[in-house]
């Protein structure tokens, strides 16, 4: 079964294999999952709302000062961790006050935890946002996603909302002065790890020109059960290859 969705606008701390130790923010509802992707790999499963307007889902999203009171009170406790982690059951960037947001967790963490960093895992799909775009420069890590190199890879890999472009997401974020790329490659039916497929995706990179990408595959149950999981050793060695031909670091993240 695939995973249950967060409960509350807090969770963990979780120990990343690829971050450390993360309190995750939940921004999204918690009664049903709010993105604009229905990715086939989710390991919260099928997205109930498919969106890039969150309309009247805006009333279900956890209110502004709640939020902030919550963080507050998890930066003064005793809880170990070194990053705050917007992330949860959706895409954290369509919040309505998001930015506003990366402000006062920048700000708490600067009063309380000023070792911890904010990290951000977002899909892409909201660099069109003016205010969006200018909370990544205040971001630690921000950690966008690409997972194909066409577009028709993108359309069966992420199931995006209709009105999402995809050469538009490249272009965008070809525009971001420093980022980081989080790719999740899978086997089986639909793929992205086939030579064709790599080669569009190596080239979409070198353009992007990340700090660095981060290549995994599914460790989880997902919504899609044609998928298989690509093995740690391809995983590394599509990572070395990428790195040769785009002459961007990439790391790959396995089970073992």
């Amino acid at each position: 079964m695939v995973l249950a969705l967060k409960e509350g606008i807090l969770y963990g701390p979780v120990n990343s294999r690829r971050y450390g130790k993360s309190l995750g923010i939940n921004l999204m509802p918690n009664c049903y999952k709010l993105c604009s992707f229905n990715c086939v790999y989710c390991h919260f499963g099928w997205t109930d709302k498919r969106a890039m307007d969150v309309g009247e889902s805006a009333d279900d999203m956890p209110a502004f000062d709640d939020v902030v009171a919550e963080i507050e009170r998890a930066a003064k406790s005793s809880l170990e961790f070194g990053l705050f982690t917007f992330s949860g059951n959706g895409e954290p960037t369509l919040y309505p006050r998001f930015a506003d947001m990366v402000d006062a967790v920048i700000a708490i963490r600067d009063r309380h935890r000023p070792d911890a960093k904010v990290m951000l895992l977002s899909n892409s799909t909201n660099l069109g946002n003016a205010d969006v775009r200018a909370s990544l420069a205040k971001i630690d890590l921000p950690i966008l996603k690409l997972d194909a190199g066409t577009a028709k890879g993108f359309r069966a890999i992420n199931r995006p909302s209709l009105e999402i472009d995809y050469d538009q997401i490249v272009d965008q974020l070809c525009s971001i002065d420093r980022l980081y790329i989080q790719t999740v490659l899978v086997d089986g039916h639909p793929s992205n790890t086939s030579p064709e497929d790599l080669a569009a995706y190596f080239e979409k990179i070198a353009r992007i020109r990340p700090l660095k990408a981060h290549l995994y595959s599914i460790d989880r149950p997902v919504p899609e059960t044609r998928l298989r999981l690509v093995p740690p050793e391809r995983l590394r060695a599509i990572a070395e290859e990428g790195e040769r031909v785009t002459g961007v670091r990439m790391r790959a993240f396995g089970k073992n």
